[in-house]
């Protein structure tokens, strides 16, 4: 089997497993942290945890598997994850809000090493191979989209002392399984030469017109999904819908998200990567327009299926315009930086989720998004511009 198909194969294995255990945080943190604060304001804190997590351990983990290769490092995360489940099971059964908040905190460790997937099968991909490489990688999430939810409403309640507490635990499975497959994926490491190549600073690579563009739309499209994703349970339950009305709308919202990836390398090659992100904008914007339009289930459920389509057009363009920006000795440092952007931004739009829910409402939180969106479109027309000239010599640009 080739080489490049084999790592994308597992490697979508891996997203999968990851995207599990992502979607039974989206649906039991934001609950759990209300069940268990004081101030109810701060009920998605742990969800902030978990990407502060990530957060300060993304370029660490970049550096890491420059040195030590990409197999190493996704071991190590895994093991991060592990530990973490476990804490936030104890939380759940001591009723300690804040211990919950440092359990996410370890679990960001796994996610941080784990946003490295779509980069690994970039690695070893031909060019002409390297956006279908990195959409049926992110494919692997439906998986998560599927478990996730199923997964914690079947363990939610396990203990009747400790609501959540099982759902916690069946992460750490799911984490030992992305250990035994990360064990098998053949990634060649950087050679000494590169090793020792430190390319140009990270300031010279992040001017580049394509590396703004590339972690603008990451950014928007990341920041707007998680304003929104992580407050729709909560907007949900204040609407006096059962859980598992909230869980089925999350469950479709993560397959929406990676879905799409079966083709998105696909229509990325037809049709240009900036005219895939802008239709990830454009698909946003529809996501607010229906959020807007009214509160029942459907709307909720249309608007993050939306949501999620539009978040994979925008993500999955700029992580395939990201490789453009820099060779194998700079992709550490760019790499990092790129999901360190991300991460910063899931972290302030998750606190802020909450915070703008309970003090000022769903139709407010959505109106916010739309300049965001608005700019960043704006942003990719100027880009395509700029580009057009030598867009016929090269289908990605």
């Amino acid at each position: 089997m080739d080489p490049a198909k084999k790592n994308v194969a597992l490697l979508s294995a891996c997203q999968g497993l990851l995207l599990t255990n992502n979607s039974i945080l989206i649906a039991t943190n934001g609950l759990a942290g209300y069940a268990l604060a004081n101030d109810k304001a701060f009920a998605t804190l742990p969800v902030s945890a978990y990407i502060v997590g990530a957060a300060l351990t993304t370029m660490p983990a970049s550096l890491l598997m420059r040195r030590l290769g990409r197999r190493v490092g996704f071991a190590l995360g895994a093991v991060f994850g592990i530990v973490g489940a476990l804490i936030c099971a104890y939380a759940a059964f001591a009723h300690d809000f804040w211990l919950l908040c440092a359990g996410a905190l370890v679990l960001g460790i796994y996610n941080a090493t784990g946003q490295y997937y779509r980069f690994a099968a970039a690695d070893s991909a031909s060019i002409d191979f390297k956006s279908k490489a990195i959409s049926l990688v992110l494919a692997g999430g439906i998986a998560g989209g599927i478990l996730g939810p199923e997964t914690s409403k079947i363990f939610k309640d396990l203990f009747a002392q400790a609501v959540f507490a099982g759902s916690y635990l069946s992460l750490g499975v799911f984490c030992l399984l992305a250990i035994g497959l990360v064990s098998l994926i053949d990634i060649p490491p950087l050679t000494l030469a590169e090793q020792k190549e430190s390319g140009r600073p990270l300031s010279v690579i992040a001017r580049q017109p394509a590396f703004i563009v590339a972690v603008l739309s990451a950014i928007i499209g990341y920041g707007v999904m998680n304003l929104l994703m992580v407050a729709t349970p909560l907007a949900m339950m204040a609407c006096q819908h059962p859980f598992s009305d909230a869980a089925f709308v999350i469950q479709w919202h993560v397959i929406a998200m990676f879905a799409p990836s079966f083709f998105t390398g696909t229509l990325i090659k037809r049709y240009g990567v900036i005219n895939v992100m802008l239709a990830g904008v454009v698909l946003n914007l529809g996501c607010i327009g229906v959020a807007l339009a009214g509160l029942a289930v459907a709307n909720f459920w249309m608007a993050m299926v939306l949501l999620g389509v539009g978040w994979n057009f925008m993500f999955v363009g700029g992580t395939t315009l990201l490789t453009e920006c820099h060779a194998p000795s700079e992709r550490a440092k760019a790499q990092g930086a790129n999901d360190l952007a991300i991460f910063i931004t899931m972290a302030v739009t998750s606190l802020s989720s909450g915070l703008l829910f309970t003090l000022q409402g769903w139709k407010l939180m959505n109106q916010l998004a739309v300049p965001f969106l608005l700019l960043t479109g704006a942003a990719m027309l100027w880009f395509a511009a700029l580009r057009r000239p030598s867009s016929k010599h090269n289908p990605l640009k």
